[in-house]
């Protein structure tokens, strides 16, 4: 857990195992613990598979193209990506995209194709089932803004995220994967997964972002607290941290506007007391949560590995009080008088 306000960061604490099991039993119903000398804790400087945190960046890289005037928002996804015929025909545009709101269902088993041939054929052929305009969180959407980002740029969604936010930033401990250092996540076998592939450590556990070669635009990213704490500080003070500029004043105010490019905005089932007055943040599968709160300058960042060794029925009520306590200090910080400093 990360949590700062202003340019000071109050909390960094770490607690738990990046490594505990080395299986898990599904006759026991139960993991297989490792012994103790082989166990791996978790430290202030562990990187943690991202998940869906992953949209947030894909979506800033988004928001860098328009700002430059190589997208544009309300541009028609077809004219980008015309072999796309299904988003063509049905004139999905950027921002539908960006904001969910595509028709676009939620995922599509991309992992069960048998190459990248038929992966690439699927995504062009996938037609909106709802009604666009009509909010469904998708990962295609993210997917489909990939190809248009690659498709405008002519470069890969690794390269533009980290020639554009990361390396700016100087957030050194962020990238797709592979990363061996990571914390562990899932023992992934069927049934209960949606592949076979044994204990991850390093390893995308999203098995879409898996079986597109660990780079997507919904999945794929590994980072640390301490540098996700940059990435909020760049947000909160309008797109620069020291020297680094991501994203000029105006386009950070775009990317954070109802309904918001990427990023789900006063959420109290995952933002708790800090929702409410125009919370930003979101999400990831296997435990993430990154909350910006701009009425007082403060961001949460919070990482576990809560599919370690197996997944379960997603709770979100640690993340909400989580963020419920930073509210209650900050509220109560401001409500201490200040400290006498004269006579």
């Amino acid at each position: 857990m990360v949590v700062g306000r202003g340019p000071v960061i109050a909390v960094e604490a770490a607690a738990g195992w990046a490594v505990r099991y080395a299986s898990w039993d599904p006759r026991a119903d139960a993991g297989v613990e490792l012994p103790p000398r082989s166990r791996v804790p978790v430290t202030a400087g562990t990187p943690f598979d991202l998940a869906s945190l992953t949209k947030l960046f894909t979506s800033v890289a988004a928001v860098q193209q328009i700002e430059r005037g190589t997208l544009g928002i309300d541009a028609e996804v077809g004219a980008y990506l015309p072999d796309f015929r299904a988003a063509a025909a049905h004139g999905i545009t950027v921002r539908q995209l960006l904001t969910h709101t595509s028709g676009l269902r939620p995922e599509l088993p991309l992992y069960d194709c048998a190459d990248a041939a038929e992966r690439l054929a699927r995504l062009r052929a996938e037609s909106p089932v709802g009604v666009d305009g009509t909010y469904c969180y998708s990962d295609l959407n993210m997917l489909l803004l990939q190809h248009v980002l690659e498709r405008v740029t002519g470069r890969t969604l690794d390269t533009l995220v980290r020639d554009g936010i990361t390396r700016p930033l100087g957030m050194t401990s962020t990238s797709f994967g592979p990363c061996p250092s990571a914390a562990a996540t899932e023992d992934q076998r069927r049934p209960w997964a949606k592949a076979d592939r044994g204990m991850l450590r390093g390893e995308v556990h999203d098995e879409n972002a898996w079986a597109l070669g660990g780079v997507a635009g919904h999945a794929g990213l590994f980072s640390t607290g301490r540098d996700l704490a940059v990435f909020c500080r760049a947000l909160l003070a309008g797109g620069s941290y020291g020297p680094a500029r991501i994203l000029g004043p105006d386009f950070v105010e775009l990317l954070l506007t109802p309904p918001g490019l990427g990023f789900a905005l006063d959420q109290p089932w995952f933002m708790g007391e800090l929702a409410g007055r125009g919370a930003a943040g979101h999400t990831g599968f296997t435990g993430t949560m990154l909350v910006l709160d701009r009425a007082t300058d403060t961001f949460l960042v919070l990482l576990a590995n809560a599919v370690h060794p197996r997944r379960r029925v997603p709770d979100s009520r640690p993340r909400a009080a989580a963020a419920t306590r930073v509210a209650r200090a900050v509220r109560g910080a401001a409500q201490r008088p200040l400290p006498r400093t004269g006579p």
